[in-house]
């Protein structure tokens, strides 16, 4: 917070050191963490530069000055103020477009800040650089709250709840404080929430500083590029992790990319008629082609199946999977429109999953997921199977409900089917939706949201069409789901047993700032909502990072806002692609091939596939492996499949 009076006064500064304003750390609580001061693989990738070592000051002096007072000091790999008198020190470079981030620990009743585009013109870095308040805010003496810019901006409504959120940890715990500053907006977020949004400069900006006590300083929010500062309060306050990056003057960043691949996205089956489907609906209005599943059915036949978000399901002969460019014409292998709930306003309902049982050449069984067509936001998952007369056509007759899953919303569904190498059904689900997980459903285990849950369907037991596999992680958990495989993922989009390793992969879509990349163990909690990927999410105090699975990549939004997750290539048709998982963003459109070694747990590289835009919806396989994805379109031609070269 930044003062006229300042704690340098003779008689402030002998309160401080005598101890009846200075108040420490209780050491106790100083979970000092491995990963301390270190940049990540997709960090160095996307242009993260360390601010601070964990082991020197380099990089920083004090305001006006090229040396830094010793009350700043290092130790335990953190930069803390160890007594008043410190003064307030910037960085030795200027930055103008970036992204920072940092973590704090302040002490009780404690109070600091964070400036940014701050110049030596005037007598303090406040005085030039807009300040990012840093307070205990439960025995704070301020009423700007830690996150909010001071006197500016606080933080804004959320919009499901109406409250202002406070995402602060208390004191003497870490606190995360992640910083976006461009020419065309900037963000703020504390421990993964968004706080608020602004752009200098701005009518807005304007309006709100001729309203503030900087009203009278010139200088105040002018500069386009400047020191970072941190701020002497006269309390104790230490920092680590402390990271930052150029951007270009829109936001963006570059993208964690190793290199280039000669791979190509070609279109395919674009000379199929899809049997039934006119681009419009009953009432006339334009329907969209919506391919949200394309798989096989693992019986030797090679034919290929599309399902539509809308409830059709296709059956194409395997002369197509054979050849894509082959005119032909994909009929109905069944047609549940009648029992599936879709709305474009609300796109993630509708048919979502399709699994073959391992054993269909035998039995005839497959596996859907779909919202319910007459109960608001219900999920279904039913056990389907082919006609006796008709292999290329399922029994219109037969449904048998295996699980129904009540729905808070209409947004994070997941909604994927697949066989585990066990004969298992594996099934991936959101946390029910809004945002922040607000009911905490990702990691109650009295609820299936926010999990992957694993059943076997080939038993029944205890009144259901399923039984529970006796090696589930949670069976002999008390009021625990025994269906509960994992834990602790928002929406699950979309997940894939690689067929070679029987390694499951899931996509898990963020929220704020990060997408992830996980590989799901059994037991194994990915931290949703106390995590966001692998770093801090809102102000649960942080007792389970020890449980805690990172995910094995993750990747910012300046890159992509929704990850879409695909499949471990094992085609032969693109040599160049095999052994990597591929997976795309919705929104930046973008396609990569991450290579990763799992003897080692070590990933060796993520290459980007060039393709025009494509927004994909989802990854499927053929019987052989070969890998196709898809986009939604008007006109029925939105799949693709991969070939080598430029």
């Amino acid at each position: 917070m930044p003062r006229v009076v300042r704690h340098g006064s003779a008689l402030l500064l002998a309160l401080m050191l005598c101890g009846l304003g200075w108040t420490g750390f209780a050491r106790a609580e100083h979970p000092a963490t491995a990963t301390a001061n270190t940049l990540s693989e997709s960090e160095k990738l996307t242009g993260w530069k360390l601010l601070f070592d964990g082991k020197t000051t380099s990089g920083w002096r004090n305001f006006k000055s090229d040396k830094l007072n010793d009350a700043w000091q290092v130790a335990d790999g953190e930069l803390t103020l160890t007594k008043a008198g410190g003064g307030d020190i910037v960085t030795v470079d200027q930055y103008d477009n970036f992204e920072l981030s940092l973590e704090y620990k302040i002490s009780p009743g404690g109070n600091s800040g964070l400036m940014f585009h701050s110049t030596e013109e005037a007598d303090t870095p406040w005085m030039t650089g807009p300040e990012i308040q840093i307070q205990d805010n439960v025995d704070g003496h301020d009423p700007q709250k830690a996150g909010w810019l001071y006197q500016l901006y606080g933080a804004d409504r959320d919009w499901a709840t109406g409250k202002v959120p406070d995402a602060t940890r208390p004191a003497n715990e870490w606190n995360q404080l992640q910083v976006r500053i461009s020419e065309q907006q900037s963000d703020i977020h504390m421990n993964g929430i968004r706080y608020s949004s602004f752009q200098k400069g701005s009518k807005d900006w304007n309006d709100r500083v001729a309203k503030s006590k900087f009203a009278s300083m010139p200088l105040f929010g002018k500069a386009k590029k400047g020191h970072i500062s941190l701020q002497d309060h006269g309390n104790q306050v230490s920092f680590r992790n402390i990271k930052i990056r150029q951007l270009k003057p829109d936001g963006s960043g570059p993208a964690p990319i190793t290199g280039t691949l000669p791979v190509k996205v070609v279109p395919a089956l674009q000379n199929v008629t899809w049997a039934g489907w006119t681009g419009e609906n009953a009432d006339g209005t334009n329907e969209a082609f919506r391919p949200i599943v394309i798989t096989n059915a693992g019986d030797g036949s090679n034919r290929l199946f599309v399902a539509t978000q809308q409830g059709v399901i296709y059956v194409l002969p395997a002369e197509v999977a054979d050849d894509p460019s082959k005119t032909a014409e994909a009929t109905v292998f069944l047609d549940l429109r009648k029992k599936v709930r879709y709305f474009d306003r609300e796109n993630e309902e509708g048919f979502l999953g399709m699994a073959f049982h391992p054993q269909f050449k035998k039995n005839g069984e497959f596996f859907v997921y779909y919202t319910a067509q007459h109960t608001p936001h219900l999920s279904v998952i039913s056990r389907f199977r082919v006609s006796e007369e008709d292999a290329n056509r399922a029994d219109p007759d037969f449904e048998e409900v295996l699980l129904t899953i009540p729905q808070p919303a209409w947004n994070h569904n997941g909604g994927t089917l697949a066989f585990g190498p066990d004969g298992y059904l594996y099934i991936g689900l959101g946390d029910g939706g809004f945002g922040n997980d607000p009911q905490g459903n990702g990691q109650n285990l009295k609820t299936v949201l926010g999990k992957i849950l694993r059943i076997d369907v080939d038993h029944k037991g205890d009144g259901q069409n399923y039984a529970i596999p006796a090696d589930n992680p949670f069976v002999k958990t008390k009021d625990a789901k025994p269906e509960i495989y994992a834990l602790g993922v928002r929406n699950v989009w979309r997940m894939a047993f690689d067929r070679q390793t029987g390694a499951l992969w899931m996509a898990d879509v963020g929220q704020n700032l990060w997408e992830e990349i996980n590989i799901v163990k059994k037991g194994g909690n990915y931290g949703w909502n106390l995590r966001e990927a692998a770093h801090p999410f809102g102000n649960a105090k942080a007792t389970h990072d020890e449980e805690l699975i990172d995910p094995i990549w993750e990747y910012d939004h300046q890159v992509g806002k929704s990850i879409t997750g695909g499949v471990v290539y094992r085609g032969k048709l693109v040599p160049e692609l095999i052994g990597k998982y591929l997976y795309a963003d919705y929104v930046s459109g973008k396609l990569w091939a991450l290579d990763y070694d799992q003897k080692s747990q070590k990933v060796l590289g993520n290459y980007e596939i060039p393709s025009p835009s494509l927004p994909v919806i989802t990854y499927g396989e053929d019987e052989a492996g070969e890998v196709y994805l898809s986009i939604v379109t008007p006109n029925g031609k939105g799949i693709y499949r991969f070939a080598s070269g430029k």
